[in-house]
């Protein structure tokens, strides 16, 4: 869920119908009174805050966001005003995790929005993940399929955590590029075609497990 706190009623509908276009749930904001009700109710994975709002302005939002132990953790961008350097400043300063300068296209901010959510995830380094014979230890980075262990190159590790922080999720190409390879990424579809054919003969029986979703993509289950 991303929250959008922007007072222009047009640039705030922008943003939330591409935000949703994108895959993202999105709900939007016109100041910090409405927010603070919302999170009272529920906490996003990232707030989009323009720092020119009617009354509280977006700078002093993020202070009170930083201070709630509720609050403290949730990724936040700011927009601001072309320009305007010394609010970017502040802003990073505060604990702003990045910004945007106003005008941006949307897709901009769809980039902005997934690197931050990307950059911002929790590690899942101290436990492991297994799915029936297939143990991942991100700890130690090593895979084991029914206690052998497992060469993965550095993409096809990735990949492999992915689906196994997300069992019976399903992911479409474009997804898999932007989760494993980045928004910045040059390739095509093929390249994630080619990395699980290459996984799937690495994790042997466990290969199973990546089932292809014809027309979307690829999820991964333990089910027989």
């Amino acid at each position: 869920m991303i929250f959008c706190i922007e007072d222009d009623n047009g640039i705030r509908n922008m943003m939330i119908y591409t935000l949703k276009a994108s895959g993202f749930e999105a709900e939007g904001f016109t100041d910090g009174a409405s927010l603070f009700a919302a999170l009272d109710k529920k906490i996003p994975d990232l707030i989009l805050l323009d720092i020119m709002l009617p009354g509280e302005d977006g700078l002093s939002i993020l202070q009170r966001l930083r201070a709630k132990s509720s609050t403290r953790e949730i990724p936040v961008i700011m927009a601001t005003a072309k320009g305007t350097e010394y609010d970017r400043v502040i802003g990073l300063d505060s604990g702003a995790d990045d910004y945007l300068s106003k005008p941006f296209g949307m897709m901009e901010m769809v980039s902005r929005v997934k690197a931050v959510l990307r950059r911002t995830k929790p590690k899942s380094e101290g436990r492991l993940l297994t799915m029936g014979g297939l143990c991942l230890d991100a700890e130690k980075h090593t895979v084991t399929a029914f206690g052998e262990e497992l060469r993965l190159t550095l993409k096809e590790y990735e990949l492999l955590r992915l689906f196994l922080e997300n069992p019976g999720q399903v992911f479409s190409r474009d997804r898999l590029l932007s989760s494993v390879w980045g928004v910045d990424f040059l390739g095509e579809s093929r390249t994630v075609d080619v990395h699980i054919g290459t996984l799937r003969d690495k994790l042997g029986r466990c290969g199973e497990y990546i089932r292809t979703i014809r027309g979307v993509g690829y999820r991964m289950d333990g089910q027989s």
